[in-house]
């Protein structure tokens, strides 16, 4: 259905506050039946949550901020800025969160000045967006997002300028948008060797989509089903401006809030400059959203301190970064999804000096072991979907305990773990666990009765005596240590890195194992997850049997998905 803005007569089709408001939800909405498209392809070789994530999740954080605010332009904008601003995830979503800022600030503009967001007001809008998006970044690559928004912001003011109407306008950015987007391999010889286009530029020409869907009552492009395998198609991660796409260079990712004076925040880029790449600062008026991809964390954090406090850290492994959150698995009472952790009920303390554990994991059977192992909450989460600080403090205010242990079981909850003890009357110690079969050792050494500092020095000494290894398959063609990696290929990865890469499940699992079983371990725990076979998991344990006779195998399902197999040796 058309909409119009009735003044007198007929008037030109404008994006009034409660189209804009419709625009921003179907623009979220978009983006999650998109999500695992994206996410499932990627120019790194192991299958992760990283763009349709990232973009997703900014997204609701957006729609979340306007609840609740009136249906008027000026706060209405003001609402997506900071809502953008503070729930961007990723270097995409940073992106997207500054294209956002740019078009909201012309819209607020317009409004304040009495005027309404029609065609010409629009491409300035895009243009703003597009200026935005590039000076936000310290190094912009062409191929990429960026590519996506100034093209289709360029035809977009040309269709105004040609007197088109605000149908028109869009349409023209939605389809040179889509041409650019079609040609990013030809610019970035990273999407060109893995066969895909960037997956940033895919995502936000849903926002083109979902205009459409509004102002001229088109549907929402469908997703497109999922193979069981993957193959060549449209969407791939965010690329990163580097000369090789060895899944070796540049391990990190760190983002953060920084409460800076806006003055400050070029010498800060320029020393982010030096440490790392994909840089994306925005925000101003004296708080930042700040991404980089580097080596050297304590560095980029060190960065931040230097002009002002950063904050909301966090730290993701890139290697690492590759189980996929399970929505399917059926899990106890006591597991708290990420959608309902929030609304978690806030007890009373009653029991001041005893102690309880709050975990995060997924997979049914990662969760029966944590319970059983005495986690009293199990937030649902992973690597690629992280609970927030929010999600695991009302976990933690859900017990009447005096004291809380968390084991946040990945390394990049560990830093958004350790900001809940700043936020709840309880005590709360953080047990640094990187995996699932580190919480599970770590448990081994809990006690009710100790409190929270004594339990997480005891805890953090038993997951160190856990040395963790995991099989997943490999989703694109990439470079490692181990040698070349092909599409399909299985990944054995131990703590130093992808140590082994071969045909099948079976091969990678029994190569891993060779190279990080010792003559000291005792005890290989297996967790099954929701991809193992049984002949796959016989072959592993006769190979233990076979060429470590005195290393005892215990066989456990834990339902986690994409990783057939998490190891964890003692």
């Amino acid at each position: 259905m058309t909409r119009f803005s009735i003044i007198g007569a007929m008037a030109p089709i404008v994006l009034d506050a409660v189209t804009l408001r419709r625009v921003i939800v179907g623009f979220h909405g978009g983006l999650a039946d998109h999500r695992q498209v994206i996410d499932n392809l990627n120019v790194y070789p192991v299958p992760d949550g990283d763009t349709g994530t990232n973009m997703t999740l900014t997204m609701k954080s957006v729609v979340e901020s306007l609840d609740g605010v009136a249906d008027d332009l000026e706060p209405l904008c003001a609402a997506l800025a900071h809502g953008a601003l503070m729930g961007a995830r990723g270097n995409s979503g940073v992106i997207l969160a500054q294209i956002l800022r740019g078009v909201s600030g012309v819209f607020r503009d317009a409004a304040a000045a009495g005027s309404v967001p029609d065609a010409p007001v629009v491409a300035q809008a895009l243009a703003a967006a597009s200026d935005g998006a590039y000076s936000a970044v310290a190094r912009p690559v062409e191929g990429t997002i960026l590519t996506v928004i100034r093209e289709a912001s360029e035809s977009a003011q040309a269709a105004a300028a040609a007197g088109g109407g605000l149908t028109e306008v869009f349409d023209a950015a939605r389809e040179r948008g889509y041409d650019a987007l079609e040609r990013t391999p030809e610019m970035l010889a990273v999407l060109a060797e893995a066969g895909v286009v960037d997956a940033g530029g895919a995502g936000l020409l849903l926002l083109f989509d979902a205009c459409l869907a509004e102002i001229d009552g088109r549907p929402m492009p469908e997703a497109p089903e999922l193979s069981a395998a993957p193959a060549p198609a449209a969407v791939a991660s965010e690329a990163r401006p580097v000369e090789e796409s060895s899944i070796a260079d540049l391990r990190y990712e760190v983002m953060f809030l920084l409460d800076a004076p806006d003055p400050s925040v070029d010498g800060f880029k320029a020393a982010w400059q030096e440490i790392g790449d994909s840089i994306v600062v925005v925000g101003g008026d004296g708080i930042w959203n700040c991404h980089i991809h580097t080596d050297d964390i304590g560095a980029a954090i060190e960065a931040g301190i230097a002009v002002g406090r950063p904050h909301r850290i966090q730290i993701t492994d890139l290697l690492d970064q590759a189980a996929e959150h399970s929505e399917s698995f059926e899990a106890p009472d006591q597991l708290l999804s990420l959608d309902d952790a929030s609304s978690a009920p806030a007890v009373q303390i009653t029991e001041a000096d005893q102690c309880s554990v709050v975990a995060v994991g997924a997979g049914a059977g990662v969760v029966e072991i944590l319970m059983s192992m005495g986690a009293n909450r199990v937030v649902a989460g992973g690597q690629s979907m992280n609970p927030s600080t929010a999600e695991l403090l009302a976990a933690v205010d859900s017990l009447p305990t005096g004291h809380v242990v968390v084991l946040p079981n990945n390394k990049n909850i560990i830093p958004v773990a350790e900001q809940v003890d700043g936020e709840t009357e309880r005590t709360v110690c953080v047990v640094p666990t990187r995996s699932v079969v580190e919480g599970i050792a770590s448990l081994l050494a809990f006690s009710p009765g100790a409190t929270a500092a004594q339990n997480s020095e005891a805890m953090a000494d038993a997951a160190e005596s856990v040395t963790p290894g995991e099989v997943t398959q490999a989703v694109r063609d990439a470079s490692s240590s181990a040698g070349p990696i092909t599409t399909g290929d299985w990944l054995g990865i131990g703590p130093d890195g992808i140590a082994a890469v071969e045909s099948d499940a079976a091969a990678a699992a029994t190569a891993l194992l060779s190279t990080i079983i010792d003559d000291d371990h005792e005890l290989l725990t297996v967790l099954t997850g929701t991809d193992a076979d049984a002949a796959t998991t016989e072959a592993i344990v006769g190979h233990v049997a076979e060429h470590h006779p005195d290393v005892e195998v215990e066989v456990t399902e834990g339902g986690q998905p994409l990783y057939p197999y998490y190891f964890g040796l003692e």
